[in-house]
């Protein structure tokens, strides 16, 4: 897969999925501390989320790092706006801005 399909693909998740984490391993088997963190959250607040699994695919895992301009994953997109990675998604969930945003965005789709 070429890099414009992956940007493709990425921007058709991000504009299809109100809310969409892309992660190491599943919601239900994360594969590292910090997905799993942002999982933790998003189930907290009762959100739903869809997720992909960067490590099945290393070309999407490096794609949504070059998509976003991050270099870590989990990364978290809502509204199609990304918003970042694991410790962005804890202080914003800790100051109550991510609630807010994902109500918002959420709510307008």
């Amino acid at each position: 897969m070429s890099q414009n399909d992956i940007a493709t693909r990425i921007q058709q998740d991000i504009t299809a999925n109100p809310v969409m984490l892309y992660m190491k391993g599943t919601p239900n088997f994360p594969q590292c501390g910090f997905s799993s963190r942002v999982v933790q959250i998003l189930n907290h607040m009762g959100v739903t989320y869809n997720s992909a699994n960067v490590l099945e695919d290393p070309a999407l895992r490096e794609g949504v790092k070059a998509f976003s301009n991050w270099p870590t994953v989990p990364q978290l997109y809502v509204g199609g706006e990304f918003i970042g990675g694991c410790d962005i998604v804890t202080e914003m969930f800790q100051s109550g801005e991510l609630q807010e945003l994902i109500s918002e965005k959420v709510a307008a789709e």
